[in-house]
Order: structure tokens, then C-alpha cells, then sequence
């Protein structure tokens, strides 16, 4: 099976900042403001939804295909996915930009201060799709770049390629129109339940109508697991406990592999669902979003400990 993931690589600079950022910050000069702040160190993390998705898809058994752009300073995450099994076939090398990247500063009070450069992510990833099975093919359009996302779900309809389109922290920038359009002709629209009530919102469509343009919508909830709606009924999945809950960073995205690798089983939306769940308990259970593992019999323990 073909499994075609877009959307973003990045990677993210997570700083520690020893203090509290509230205490180098004059209220009355906020809108003067000027600050500089000593951090602990950097840890560079490999990150990006098409490069987490993949992660997790290869973890899973699975070879994806990765649809998006990398900059320069593309040496050490193709090695990565190298390491991981991962082809670099479907990326393409923008040579005079940088990857997109996220600096993420944390004080001592959980708050942060976040820039993201997008480098190369501003270009779109050109892809052969003449050259795949289509009806052995599945595709997630997840956040990169916009006009990727809105391209890829016309020719995946084009093509009779099941997709599932995951707009996610991409919504500020779509139109309601064009979010709509996207979203015609989905397998699954996935969202978390704060992004459903944006599309709602946003593209002026209700669920009931929503659910006229993609079979079924699925709403993750965090520890509370996530909702199925179909167009005849409404399922609740319950969430599968971590061992620990470090950084929930990720397991969205870790969801998004489960589910697509119960998908390409055959089996119900249901199963799907609570595959997603299982991945996404690993992923919380490290800083990063690449950075658990498993064995696959680690994974079915995993997976059998599922209550209803």
C-alpha cells in the first residue's frame, strides 16, 4: 500500500530559560519591549507533522511517502530517516532556504515563548503522481504548506486516491471557501475538538453538513480519547493510558499513523480509532515527537490494555 504523507519537516529548538519570564518584563513598557533572556542550553529535535506521521508509520511496519520540502540543512534529518527507514524520494530540497523551525523557550512557570521560521516550507513539494497505484494508495494531507494543501485534495479526488485531510494548526490561514473545498471528497476530516468548532465556524458548515462532503469526522479530545461522527451515528473512543504523560506534543500526529495503519487492514473505523490511541500513548511519554519507540509486541500489550 502507498501511504502518502504531506505537510511539514522542521526542526524544533527547545530551550529551558532558568527564571520566569514575568520577571524581566517592565508592564509599563510593554509596548516598548526589549528583552533578552539567558537560556540553559538547545536541543534540537527532529519535528514536522509529515515527518511525524512517518515516524510513527514506520514504527508501525509501514514505508510512507514523505511529501514536502527541506531546506540546506537537510543532512542530518535525511540520516534520521535513514536510520528509520524512511525514503527521502517524495522531498524536495529547497537549496537556499533553511528548514522550517521552531524556537521554543519554557520558563520555570511552564510559559513559553515560541518563533517559527518556516524557511522552506514556504514552497510547495512537487510530486509524479502518474507514476502510483491509486487504488492501492491512501494520502493524509496534514499542516505545511498551504497551496500543497489545497492541491493535493483536488488530485487525490482527481484521481480516486483516498485521503484524509488533517487541517490542524494550518486553520488561521484558509479561507472558508477554500477549507471547504479541501474538504470535499475526504475519507476523514481529523481535527481536535477546539479545530472542529474553527472549521465549523469558519466554512459556515454545521457536522450533519460537513459529513456531506467527508465520510466521517473524527475529533481527538486528549486524555479523553476522541469522538466518531458518521452520518448515522456518533461513536466515543476512549483514550489508552500512558505510563507517564511528559509531552503531549506529538500524539496527534502519532494518532494519525494508527489510525492509518488499521485503515490499510481493512478494519472498522472503530479499531482505527483505538490504534490511534495506542500510538499516541507512547508518544506522551517523551519530550520530542520522534523520540519514543516500541517493539511491535510492546505495542499489542499496549493496545490490549483498551477499555471501552
Amino acid at each position: 500500500m502507498n501511504i502518502l504523507v504531506s505537510g511539514s519537516l522542521a526542526y524544533d529548538r527547545i530551550m529551558d530559560f532558568p527564571g520566569s519570564f514575568a520577571d524581566h518584563v517592565l508592564p509599563e513598557k510593554i509596548h516598548t519591549l526589549n528583552v533578552s533572556f539567558m537560556v540553559n542550553g538547545l536541543r534540537e529535535k527532529f519535528g514536522g507533522t509529515a515527518g511525524n506521521i512517518a515516524y510513527a508509520l514506520a514504527l508501525l511496519g509501514e514505508k510512507p511517502t514523505i511529501l514536502a520540502t527541506i531546506g540546506c540543512d537537510y543532512t542530518r534529518y535525511f540520516e534520521w530517516l535513514k536510520t528509520n527507514k524512511i525514503d527521502n524520494d517524495g522531498i524536495t530540497i529547497i537549496e537556499d532556504e533553511f528548514t522550517a523551525g521552531a524556537y521554543i523557550t519554557t520558563d520555570q512557570s511552564d510559559n513559553q515563548i515560541t518563533v517559527f521560521n518556516p524557511g522552506a516550507m514556504k514552497f510547495q513539494a512537487p510530486y509524479d503522481f502518474d507514476k502510483i497505484d491509486a487504488k492501492n494508495s491512501i494520502a493524509i494531507v496534514s499542516p505545511g504548506n498551504i497551496d500543497d494543501m489545497t492541491a493535493y485534495p483536488k488530485i487525490y479526488r482527481e484521481k480516486g486516491i483516498r485521503f484524509i485531510f488533517d487541517p490542524g494548526q494550518s486553520l488561521p490561514m484558509w479561507e472558508g471557501k477554500a477549507l471547504a473545498d479541501a474538504i470535499d471528497g475526504a475519507e476523514i476530516l481529523i481535527t481536535n475538538d477546539y479545530e472542529l468548532d474553527l472549521v465549523v465556524n469558519m466554512t459556515g458548515l454545521k457536522v450533519d453538513e460537513l459529513l456531506k462532503r467527508a465520510k466521517t469526522i473524527i475529533s481527538t479530545r486528549g486524555e479523553q480519547g476522541s469522538r466518531i461522527c458518521m452520518p448515522d451515528r456518533e461513536i466515543a473512543v476512549c483514550a489508552i493510558k500512558a505510563k507517564q504523560v511528559n509531552d503531549p506534543t506529538g500524539a496527534g500526529d502519532a494518532y494519525r499513523a494508527g489510525l492509518i495503519k488499521r485503515l490499510i487492514e481493512g478494519k472498522g473505523i472503530e479499531q482505527c480509532a483505538i490504534m490511534g490511541s495506542a500510538c499516541a500513548s507512547f508518544a506522551v511519554e517523551n519530550y520530542g515527537t520522534q523520540e519514543y519507540s516500541f517493539t511491535m509486541t510492546e505495542f499489542e500489550e499496549r493496545l490490549n490494555t483498551y477499555k471501552p
